[in-house]
């Protein structure tokens, strides 16, 4: 089954323990937190203090995106505030193998995000340390972008160059009801959704919408 993942960049950010708990009641499978520098990307958002003040409103896994300049520095804050599943960027990362490993010996899941213009095959050689694959289907940095159609067939690329491995397909940008059923015909298994979620405060009914 899909999982659906809402990325609190969309949440009430005066209320995020309210928030996060709503979440889990509407039947959310995992909780997406976007971490931003303002370097690697345009803005700013969460720190690992936050994670880790949120981390005791839900028992759903943490799915922090890193989405910074510097990943291995940050890595140990987000283990020890709570996360379940780190995701670094290929562009960002200088040794892509040695960070998937510093992320395993920690115990957490560890995952690769791609900027739409990244292609697939910098990941051939690291399909053994992955277990999730995060396609970014916007530009990153902010939400409310819409969904770029070519990265479906981007999914299906990197589906087919996972199969074998126990790898999840993520994908987080534009996803709606419309844009979902596409990602999910092309490969994907998990799709994050903010404004989709949030929008009009009717968190389950957005998220059955989705699946």
């Amino acid at each position: 089954m899909v999982k659906i993942a809402p990325s609190i960049l969309s949440a009430d950010f005066a209320n995020l323990g309210k928030e996060i708990k709503a979440l889990d009641q509407a039947g959310a499978d995992l909780i997406h937190i976007d971490v931003m520098d303002g370097n690697f990307v345009p803005n700013l958002t969460f720190g690992a203090g936050v994670v880790k003040a949120l981390r005791s409103y839900t028992k759903l896994p943490f799915d922090v995106h890193l989405m910074v300049k510097n990943p291995d520095i940050l890595i140990p804050m987000f283990v020890e505030a709570g996360a379940d599943i780190i995701t670094v960027h290929a562009e960002a990362c200088k040794h892509l193998d040695k960070t998937l490993s510093t992320i395993h010996e920690y115990g957490l899941r560890a995952g690769v995000s791609l900027n739409p213009s990244t292609d697939e095959s910098c990941l051939k050689y690291v399909l053994e340390k992955l277990d999730l694959v995060l396609i970014m289907s916007v530009n990153p940095g902010f939400g409310g972008q819409s969904f770029i159609e070519s990265q479906l067939q981007k999914i299906a690329a990197v589906k087919a160059l996972c199969a074998g491995y126990d790898i999840h397909v993520e994908v987080d940008g534009g996803i709606n009801p419309m844009t979902a059923a596409k990602c999910v015909a092309a490969g994907a298994d998990i799709l994050v959704a903010g404004t989709a979620v949030f929008a009009g405060g009717e968190y389950q009914k957005n998220i059955n919408n989705l699946r």
